[in-house]
């Protein structure tokens, strides 16, 4: 008999109500025992393996429910609360019959304590529901939310039975909690209600009862912080955040970082009363009751958790083996962009990224390949790193000015009702196995970037925070894109003084892209032609969608990223060691030129970074080893950026002194030719400079430059007349 409930017997026969409880409960018993797909009793046999294993747990599928019985499976949709309890009931009959079969599965069987409670967890193929679509409608149903999990709670212990005493007579009672948050305060009846001792008075006081804990029933539980996925938030809103509770095996699922797919029963629970709460009585707070945690296979970073169709399978294999895959894997990245199809190419490698090596020593290699794109605004860096953003199956997008090193990495928060500290992760933590595009990379702080030094070669961030001392993952690649220091790239100047960045960050970089906005007639005609397409939405259709789409694309990489992990043959590493030493060489010899240090450091970092981009390209069509075209084909590409880059100062075949010293010779000549006051035609001086004298046209036209930003001299009538006008 149930405790605190007034029991009743029948007299007459009775009558069968469907919608009471034991003939619900009766109903489920039956779906459980004799629910079988091709002669299989799929439930029954798992039940029984579970037993033997002592899990007392049972995952349920509900489709399997709909087609057994479809009224059976909508109660269970729209009063979980209610239905669940009569499952787990009708479960636990299922496994004393399975364990016992000789004695009679009646509900006062002495057989009772031989079978823990079971526990039920959901698997369900419902729509998923955002968090903006919880309503007080959707309160007390099933639900499910995806998301991403950001703080994961240790376990606690519930108490699912209390053992009671009262202060006054000694009597002891137990009492079920109810299982939800705040059910404990109720539980504690406020008078003793044991019968008083023969002719003594009973005098026991008010809230007699004390808790007996070595005595009481434990279950663990665990608090878990999910907040929506970041493409999932509408522009300009904060990510919402929404509290699960998960008890006995549903808890230690889950670490920071993890995308989940959660079902529940969406509740409420008074909230205690703290500094923050208001005292309004009715105001209740949401939680999710967890029944059943998925993890979001569509999005999983770690190896060997995607599930991929054999069709998907044969079709990967195909596209693989196809010809040109490259140069039209490349030209599907951002496809309403025009040209910069190196730069293409290089985050086409950034998104397979190389093979990550751990060395008997314990010691790691990262695979994974960081971009920098350094350019001239408007030269569509920010759209590509958005296209980035879509296109790997884990990304996070940040813009550097508004980043603290903090954010990027990981913080420390404090529980607000256990008071203790927890660590949150960052942007870097929760792209761990994908991408983090940080766009305005120069508008970052100092302290902000150093932070993420350690983040971009160990793919470790450390934490000693707070009595905290602990090492978080952050295998993740960088894209980033920064301007110049004077807002656009100045080519008479060095890389170094373009480039503000320290020589520490640059050397983490695997390849430098300089973008320049150059002044070309034919390929400013070509871009107008390509940009007003787009807008008119005349263009043909194949080149705003890429021959590969999204989608696709998506899946491609990460069915990459977990079968293939390419070596290096011996004739690639033969070649690559070589072409090394010739790179360093020809750094050494521009340094000599230049007569200074190169600001973009060639150091074994940057043959790693070869290494590296000739196995993603190996990746990309799923071959096992690295060959000579691969390694060709990455070195054209470091080449390209890096390169270029470091040799960037060059002008018109002269070195940047000797291009200083004309210009100095220029001046001399400008201000001994023309008075202040005066003026000439430009074409004149062309005729002067250039031809007579044979200087460059290209210092005379930074002199003129340099003489007008010091206001020594003024043009008029668009650039044909120079007037001298100061000291």
């Amino acid at each position: 008999m149930d405790a605190n409930r007034v029991y009743s017997v029948q007299v007459l026969a009775p009558e069968t109500n469907p919608d009471s409880p034991s003939e619900t409960e009766r109903a489920f018993l039956d779906f459980l025992s004799g629910f079988r797909v091709n002669g299989e009793f799929t439930y029954r046999d798992r039940l029984r393996s579970s037993l033997l294993l002592h899990h007392h747990t049972l995952e349920v599928d509900l489709r399997d429910l709909h087609m057994w019985n479809d009224e059976l499976a909508q109660k269970v949709q729209v009063n979980p609360g209610d239905m669940i309890p009569l499952l787990e009931s009708a479960l636990l009959r299922l496994a004393r019959m399975l364990l016992h079969p000789t004695r009679e599965a009646g509900p006062s069987n002495e057989g009772t304590e031989a079978v823990p409670d079971m526990q039920v967890t959901v698997k369900s193929g419902m729509n998923l529901l955002q968090f903006r679509e919880l309503s007080a409608n959707t309160l007390t149903t099933l639900v499910r939310l995806p998301g991403i999990v950001i703080n994961a709670s240790q376990l606690t212990s519930r108490a699912t039975q209390l053992h009671l005493q009262c202060k006054g007579c000694r009597s002891v009672k137990t009492v079920k909690v109810p299982n939800a948050i705040g059910g404990e305060r109720s539980a504690l009846p406020r008078r003793c209600d044991a019968p008083a001792p023969e002719g003594q008075p009973k005098d026991c006081p008010l809230d007699p009862y004390v808790i007996l804990h070595d005595r009481c029933r434990f279950v663990d539980q665990q608090m878990i912080k999910l907040q929506e996925a970041p493409d999932m938030v509408p522009v300009g809103e904060l990510p919402r955040h929404m509290m699960l509770h998960a008890e006995r095996y549903l808890t230690g699922k889950v670490v920071p970082g993890s995308r989940i797919i959660a079902t529940g029963i969406y509740s409420t629970f008074a909230p205690s009363k703290g500094k923050n709460t208001s005292g309004a009585p009715a105001l209740r707070q949401p939680y999710l009751r967890v029944l059943g945690i998925e993890l979001d296979t569509s999005l999983a970073s770690s190896p060997g958790s995607r599930v991929f169709t054999p069709e998907e399978e044969e079709e990967f294999q195909q596209l693989a083996r196809s010809e040109g895959l490259y140069e039209r894997f490349a030209s599907s990245v951002a496809p309403s962009i025009y040209g910069n199809l190196d730069i293409k190419k290089a985050v086409t490698c950034l998104l397979m990224g190389g093979s990550k090596k751990i060395l008997p020593d314990g010691m790691r290699l990262r695979g994974d390949i960081n971009v920098l794109l350094l350019g001239d605004p408007g030269t569509a860096k920010s759209q590509l790193l958005k296209f980035v953003e879509k296109v790997s199956p884990v990304s996070v997008y940040t813009s550097g000015k508004g980043s603290s090193a903090a954010g990027l990495t990981a913080s420390v928060q404090r529980d607000p009702v256990s008071r203790e500290f927890y660590l949150e992760g960052g942007a870097m933590v929760l792209a761990d196995g994908g991408v983090v595009c940080i766009d305005e990379f120069d508008k970052m702080r100092d302290e902000d970037r150093v932070a993420i030094h350690e983040a971009m070669e160990q793919q470790t961030i450390s934490i000693a925070k707070a009595g905290i001392t602990t090492v978080l993952n952050s295998r993740t690649s960088v894209l980033a894109a920064a301007n110049p220091v004077f807002g656009r790239y100045d080519d008479m100047k060095s890389p170094g003084e373009n480039i503000e960045f320290a020589t520490t960050i640059l050397s983490r970089f695997d390849l430098i892209f300089i973008v320049k906005d150059e002044h070309n007639e034919a390929r400013d005609r070509t871009i107008a032609r390509h940009v007003m397409n787009l807008h008119i939405g005349r263009q043909n259709p194949d080149e705003a969608i890429g021959e590969i789409d999204i989608d696709k694309m998506k899946r491609y990489v990460s069915y990459c990223k977990s079968r293939c992990a390419p070596r290096l043959s011996t004739e690639a590493a033969e070649m690559l060691s070589s072409h090394f030493v010739s790179i360093r060489k020809e750094v050494q010899q521009i340094e000599r030129d230049n007569d200074e240090r190169s600001s973009i450091p060639i150091t074994v970092r940057q043959l790693e970074a070869i290494i590296r981009i000739s196995e993603s390209l190996a990746k990309l069509t799923l071959s096992p080893t690295v060959r000579l075209d691969h390694v060709e084909e990455s070195i054209r590409l470091f080449k390209f950026s890096t390169m270029d880059a470091v040799s960037a100062g060059n002008v018109d075949g002269m070195t940047r002194s000797e291009l200083n010293d004309e210009i100095d010779r220029i001046e001399k000549e400008l201000r001994r030719r023309l008075p202040i006051g005066w003026s000439t035609s430009y074409q004149s001086l062309v005729r002067e400079f250039v031809t007579q004298q044979g200087y460059s046209q290209h210092a005379l036209e930074k002199c003129l430059w340099v003489m007008e930003k010091r206001e020594i001299v003024r043009f008029s009538g668009q650039k044909k007349v120079v007037h001298r006008t100061g000291v």
